[in-house]
């Protein structure tokens, strides 16, 4: 898995009734984009993420 500073990361749930995480990639910790990420989820709080395979990235749109 790679990621860019801006990249999106959302984390599906893995349990009936629980919401999915959302939340954008502020610092990319690994060698060449990889994990560990450093993420400001929706709610704010920020929290260093290593991801697992229910996860996906969502890429950054370039500016127009």
């Amino acid at each position: 898995m790679q990621a860019t500073v801006g990249d999106h990361l959302h984390t599906h749930s893995r349990s009936v009734g629980m919401a999915d995480r959302q939340g954008e990639i502020i610092e990319v910790r690994g060698p060449e984009g990889e994990p560990p990420y450093l993420v400001r989820f929706e709610d704010g709080h920020e929290g260093l993420v290593y991801p697992g395979p229910d996860t996906v990235i969502e890429r950054q749109q370039p500016a127009h």
